[in-house]
């Protein structure tokens, strides 16, 4: 007979730290420790493989960890018997240990909080979910913060965390340096002869649990997209605290300048490459903030390239997660232009005669991973311009990127990217012509599109697509500040360029697939 435990306590694959606070008041005597594959988180949108087998290998390493403590711990392998639900596996796990209550903190993911509750109250067990203390502002805080406002700015919101935590500030409470943001001096291109030395990220060599998770997945998902022969991400704590020093002792100097900058076989630039260990738990951002403050305090460090990541990682991430769990499940469906184009099939193959999207498509292909810019100013962009769905393009970059977990990929996709919730957060929609790229990066002298050119046969798709998105939508562009000037240069069209324009645009959008 199965020994009947007190409690459950489950751990979901992005919730791997030993201060998960469904953990307090654990007695190993007493409670269970439930860890569950389910082919079905990696199916329902199509995952990236190295996705996969960086949630399955810091799951199993996790495990690992809390045997060595003397835990008992059940593991559900991906390839059991039984249904492919995560929710259903459990329910069926706790029926078979006969459980009356299961302990989770919250899932960071709004569909499976509600498949779980469902799935176990038809197993007659009670779901009890803790506040997830990984974060510096709980959903209540930030919906308190939010209060009725239509629209949010994540720059007030940031200003007060760094207040509330004494980030970046002096004994008075006001910012170091005098400034709130030093976004300005962090949108720098590499010079034209290229980004020249760029020190090296940690990175490591898959041991016998990751080998093992990789040779599993490429039996049970061999469709999948993606490579997993550069698969180096960190898949333990003691690897991510790893990546942390390398990053803030090597890297971080570079990083505020370049951090918008892009260039052929450059994969990583000046990143810190830690969204996934944060993502997953490995790390906690009070101390990736504190170690990017120290380096800053103690080295010396240019403030403003400091003061630009700590914006990502206390600003930014905090932020977005308050958005998401604030307006989910409506976040979810938001479409404000009414988009609903296919997306391209070239965003699963990198097959496209457009350079910069070439080198974006296939550098998430072979990592897992494209930097914020490349997300936002090429694939994101260039979805919204050519019309796509929304949901398409949301579940392409849950799929396609190692740190995509819903809460953080939600509200950038459809929100930042696509503009999707029609300004909730974000004052403009992120837009902008082919020269924006080849100011940025050296994508366009590989290309065989003109990005200066708006029409004819060697036009530049981003271009000619911008433009069209400008004609529109010249009203709401120009009724709003920020985009006034878009407006105005699209009143200077003449009646035949509009239209050479049109009929450029719409041939385009009708052959996608073929640009």
């Amino acid at each position: 007979m199965p020994t009947r435990a007190r409690h459950l306590v489950l751990v979901l694959g992005d919730q791997l730290t030993h201060d998960n606070p469904a953990f307090e008041d654990f007695d190993p005597a007493r409670d269970r420790v439930a860890l569950i594959e389910a082919p079905g988180e990696a199916t329902h949108v199509w995952s990236h493989k190295a996705r996969i087998v960086l949630f399955l290998s810091a799951m199993r390493h996790f495990a690992d960890e809390l045997r060595a403590r003397g835990w008992p711990v059940d593991y559900v392998a991906l390839d059991a018997p039984g249904p492919p639900a995560l929710a259903d596996r459990l329910a069926e796990l706790v029926r078979q240990r006969g459980i009356g209550t299961v302990l989770a903190c919250e899932p960071g993911e709004w569909r499976l909080a509600r498949q779980l509750d469902t799935a176990l109250a038809r197993a007659g067990a009670r779901l009890e979910l803790r506040e997830d203390t990984h974060f510096l502002c709980s959903s209540a805080q930030f919906a308190q913060w939010a209060g009725q406002r239509d629209t949010l700015r994540m720059e007030f919101f940031y200003r007060r965390l760094r207040q509330r935590l004494g980030v970046l500030v002096d004994g008075d409470g006001r910012p170091e340096g005098g400034r709130w943001n030093f976004d300005v001096h962090n949108r720098g291109a590499y010079p034209r002869s290229g980004p020249g030395e760029i020190q090296e990220p940690a990175n490591f060599a898959p041991d016998a649990i990751t080998r093992e998770v990789i040779a599993l997945v490429e039996r049970q998902f061999p469709a999948h997209p993606g490579r997993l022969d550069r698969f180096r991400w960190p898949v333990t704590r003691a690897q991510a605290l790893q990546a942390l020093q390398r990053f803030t002792e090597a890297r971080l100097p570079g990083f505020g300048a370049y951090q918008d900058a892009m260039w052929t076989g450059v994969p990583f630039g000046w990143h810190a490459l830690l969204s996934s260990s944060l993502n997953l738990k490995l790390l906690d951002p009070r101390e990736v903030i504190a170690a990017a403050e120290s380096a800053w305090r103690e080295r010396g460090l240019e403030l403003a390239g400091v003061e630009g990541f700590i914006r990502q990682v206390l600003g930014w991430r905090e932020f977005v997660r308050g958005v998401y769990w604030l307006d989910m499940p409506g976040l979810a469906q938001a479409n404000h232009y009414g988009h609903l184009r296919s997306l391209a099939r070239w965003y699963w193959t990198g097959n496209t005669e457009m350079a910069c999207m070439r080198a974006a498509v296939g550098q998430t292909l072979e990592y897992g991973y494209a930097h914020h810019i490349q997300r936002l100013m090429l694939t994101g962009q260039f979805a919204l311009l050519a019309e796509v769905d929304p949901r398409q393009v949301c579940d392409w970059y849950l799929a396609a990127y190692v740190d995509a977990v819903e809460w953080a990929e939600l509200p950038n996709t459809a929100g930042m990217a696509l503009f999707a919730n029609g300004g909730r957060f974000t004052s403009k929609p992120y837009i902008a012509s082919g020269q924006y790229v080849r100011r940025m990066s050296n994508y366009c002298s590989q290309c065989r599109y003109d990005p200066s050119q708006r029409t004819g046969d060697d036009a530049c798709p981003m271009t000619t697509l911008y433009w069209h998105f400008l004609t529109r939508h010249s009203a709401a562009l120009a009724a709003n500040p920020r985009t006034a000037l878009m407006a105005r240069n699209v009143a200077r069209l003449g009646a035949e360029q509009r239209r050479q324009l049109g009929a450029r645009a719409n041939r385009g959008l009708e052959r996608i697939d073929q640009v």
